[in-house]
């Protein structure tokens, strides 16, 4: 059974034609509605996953028809659109349950963006693909930002959106590619990754589109790219915001058309690929400084997926490590058996800037170096020890004094000191919450008593 239509409700007949032209020119399928009163009933008949609703319409406000239809659906995405000088309206709107909102005029892009990004987060999730003590494919740990990762998986695994995964180096973004592809229709058919940023600039064109034999110098036979490669599969790019300014071009029109044309080939052809892309940059960053075509961004964009850094995941830090011990301890033949509390508590306070790459490094180093059983502080790398030497100092921030605190009432220095030992852990309330041994919770409690609305994860 096919999905039920966008529905467009826009008064003005040009703008209504052009947002039809461009949503059918992607694909889509469009019904559309000039006033309130039609556009209830045909949302009552349809029950459409997306509503595209201009708030300036004849007969009604479009507040009021926002409310009507999130109270008959609440999970109905509502895009709403507006003139610049109501960008109250906007925000209004977005309080009342609105998806996203457009300000008028915006470019085809941003308007397709917020449209696929719509449909795509309405996938019904595979339920099936997630067990309720792990996540999928090669992932370890089950804390509530990697939760939320594992259900975003779910959800866009068996649509045909693009997916855009963004976090530190280290965190797993080929994992996630891979647990993307295997949860899809495509999982029968090839996992292509290629890393924009190991290969030459001259070489990547090649790399990703191929080239046939006395193309250029050098080509001694027909090479066929990534993108022909993955025909029937999954092209993962990874490090994305690395790739050359003339391959984006050219990686636009691919998107745009499905077509590959090997350097030196007469004709280009087609071919079935989902892109997963995946970078460590803030993309929108790399858009603004003029590394990043924007219109390429728009069309990559579509269902963003982003991995938290190590240091924000709790246990799943000590989880991941018994399980690499495990492994690496059969690969290697020791016996280990586990951390030692010493080694477990360090690893749970630790900053990681590499993140679980780092964290499987570590394991490895007391594995290949050491017998066992346990992992203990003497056979972990001397950066790290010293790094608990540095975390076992008192946990006031530099500067606050003695004198800073004589005088005050309990309660005052009681926040004085959260808020510094907060600063100190770079913002992070649940680090904090360690270092002072109290649950995140009371932190939240207490700052949201303060009048403090700034809190950071």
């Amino acid at each position: 059974m096919s999905a039920p239509p966008i529905l467009l409700v826009e008064d003005t007949p040009s703008l209504q034609m052009v947002y039809e032209s461009v949503l059918r020119g992607a694909g889509h399928s469009v019904v559309s509605a000039t006033t309130a009163t039609d556009g209830l009933e045909r949302f009552q008949a349809l029950r459409p996953a997306v509503v595209l609703l201009d708030l300036m319409l004849p007969d009604r406000p479009g507040q009021a028809l926002l409310q009507d239809m999130l109270d008959m659906a609440p999970e109905t995405r509502v895009i709403v659109i507006t003139a610049n000088g109501s960008i109250n309206r906007a925000v209004e709107a977005m309080r009342a349950g609105a998806y996203e909102f457009l300000l008028k005029p915006f470019n085809d892009q941003r308007f397709l963006h917020a449209v696929e990004t719509a449909l795509a987060e309405c996938q019904p999730p595979v339920h099936e693909m997630t067990e309720p003590d792990g996540g999928p494919g090669d992932f370890v740990g089950n804390s509530q930002g990697m939760r939320a990762v594992y259900e975003r998986i779910a959800s866009v695994a068996r649509s045909k959106a693009t997916v855009f995964i963004t976090g530190e180096s280290g965190t797993g973004k080929e994992i996630c590619a891979q647990a993307v592809h295997a949860a899809s229709t495509r999982a029968d058919g090839p996992f292509v990754p290629l890393n924009c940023a190991a290969i030459p600039r001259d070489l990547l064109e090649s790399e990703v589109f191929g080239h046939l034999k006395g193309a250029f110098t050098g080509a001694l036979a027909d090479k066929p790219g990534a993108a022909a490669v993955a025909d029937g599969g999954t092209l993962f790019l990874d490090e994305i915001c690395e790739m050359d300014a003339a391959l984006q071009s050219k990686l636009l029109r691919f998107l745009q058309t499905s077509t590959v044309q090997p350097i030196g080939a007469p004709h280009p052809r087609k071919v079935n690929v989902r892109i997963i892309c995946a970078t460590n940059r803030d993309p929108l960053e790399e858009v603004r400084a003029g590394r990043f075509r924007e219109d390429l961004y728009y069309r990559l964009h579509v269902v963003p997926i982003h991995l938290p850094p190590l240091r924000d995941r709790g246990e799943d830090i000590v989880e991941i490590a018994e399980t690499a011990l495990q492994r690496f301890a059969a690969e290697e033949g020791r016996t280990f058996t586990g951390l030692s509390d010493e080694v477990a508590d360090l690893f749970r306070h630790l900053p990681w800037p590499g993140n679980v790459r780092q964290l499987l490094n570590v394991v490895r180093h007391a594995v290949v170096l050491n017998e066992g059983p346990e992992v203990t502080l003497n056979m972990l790398p001397i950066a790290l020890r010293q790094e608990r030497e540095r975390l076992s100092e008192p946990a006031a921030a530099p500067g606050l004094r003695l004198d800073d605190l004589v005088g005050r009432t309990l309660a005052e220095i009681e926040q004085i000191v959260i808020e510094e030992t907060i600063a100190r852990e770079g913002g992070s309330l649940p680090r904090a919450a360690r270092v002072l041994d109290v649950s995140p919770s009371t932190l939240y409690r207490k700052r949201e008593a303060w009048g403090r609305t700034d809190q950071a994860g």
